[in-house]
């Protein structure tokens, strides 16, 4: 059985392996041995800690199969983006160029460099082994993060955001790249893309340009990638839409790939969060896909499982936001499934929909993924 847990330093040949293999590059984590086993050591460290408002803690997740022990997937979490340094990216704007006299009046767009995203939540780092087939276990990788949100509230900002890489063709290169930063900066895009640590780099703003950069005048192959993941990308963005983020006006600073965000309150994991009592279940149980997720001991786990609606009253509660932390119904679950939770008949798990019902999401807002 596949369950996502914190990162230990146990873990570190595993992660240093994914962080080296990893494409798109996990410019999340660091390539150097030394900096990722002390960026596994903050995660571990932020796990531990009492939070009462987001800070420095950095929350790192790996995905493990039960069955062998093998790690094929990682993800993280930023408590405050850009905690020490700004967080950039560009915003597009849209200004107003006109003239009475000529009867003009054009609505132009323009990038300009913003660190407006400084210190919200970010969703980072999310990578899934190749070999593991179906979109089940990328969507529990992925979020899983956001179960981890719906059960720590004060360690986190009420939005989050997550980007997105951008479009860059087979060698690695990014057309968007080509045409600005590198005009800048003079060095290819994998290179900046590593050296940024996560854009939080005072480099950035010494070196990026400080004035708009209008939209028109760049060519039209970095037009037409501007805002656009990347195809590999398009599994972490759709979702990313299946949680309930949205496209916002900021594209990344170096390939100009997607920014999206969401109110966490609105988030498919927090919004449908459900709290129920375990029960063992010796047979599979029939029923709909969800997250399950458990913090015995303040250890946090998630798999996925199979379990029944919930009854008539319990979903009417619910409906009528019954108290946060008020049980709703039964969770059965299997040996495997309790063994990788840590859970035993009569404990409380924490549960959420893998697929939101289309009843209780407009589809017209939906949109991305990481």
């Amino acid at each position: 059985m596949l369950f996502v847990r914190p990162a230990r330093l146990s873990d570190l040949d595993a992660i240093a392996h994914m962080a080296r293999t990893a494409q798109p590059v996990l410019h999340s984590l660091p390539h150097d041995r030394a900096a990722l086993e002390a960026r596994i050591a903050l995660s571990e460290d932020s796990f531990r800690a009492e939070v009462d408002f987001p800070g420095e803690e950095f929350y790192l997740f790996v995905l493990e199969d039960s069955a062998t022990g093998k790690l094929v997937g990682t993800s993280s979490l930023v408590a405050a983006a850009g905690y020490s340094e700004p967080f950039y990216a560009f915003r597009n704007d849209a200004l107003i160029h006109a003239s009475r006299e000529l009867h003009v009046n054009r609505k132009i767009h323009a990038l300009q460099m913003s660190h407006e995203l400084t210190g919200k939540s970010r969703l980072a780092g999310f990578y899934i082994d190749p070999s593991l087939r179906g979109d089940a276990a990328a969507h529990l990788m992925s979020r899983a993060r956001m179960m981890y949100v719906a059960m720590n509230r004060r360690r986190f900002t009420p939005e989050v955001f997550s980007l997105l890489l951008g479009v860059t063709d087979e060698a690695g290169a990014s057309p968007f790249w080509e045409a600005v930063g590198r005009k800048f900066f003079g060095r290819d895009f994998k290179d900046i893309e590593m050296a940024s640590g996560g854009r939080s780099r005072t480099f950035i703003a010494e070196v990026m340009p400080a004035y708009p950069i209008y939209v028109p005048l760049l060519p039209e192959a970095a037009q037409r990638v501007l805002g656009e993941p990347d195809p590999s990308a398009l599994l972490a963005y759709e979702i990313h839409l299946e949680e309930g983020f949205e496209p916002d006006r900021y594209v990344d600073i170096f390939d100009a790939g997607p920014v999206l965000t969401a109110q966490v309150d609105r988030t498919a994991s927090v919004a449908d969060n459900e709290s129920r009592a375990v029960r063992e279940a010796a047979a599979a149980v029939q029923g709909t896909s969800y997250m399950v997720a458990s913090q015995r001991a303040g250890e946090f786990r998630c798999v996925l499982a199979n379990l029944p609606a919930l009854r008539e009253d319990a979903a009417r509660a619910r409906a009528a936001r019954a108290p946060r932390h008020a049980l709703l119904g039964e969770a059965p679950l299997g040996a495997a499934a309790r063994a990788a939770l840590g859970v035993q008949d009569g404990d409380v798990v924490r549960c959420a929909p893998l697929w939101r019902e289309t009843s209780d999401t407009d589809n017209s807002s939906m949109g991305e993924a990481q």
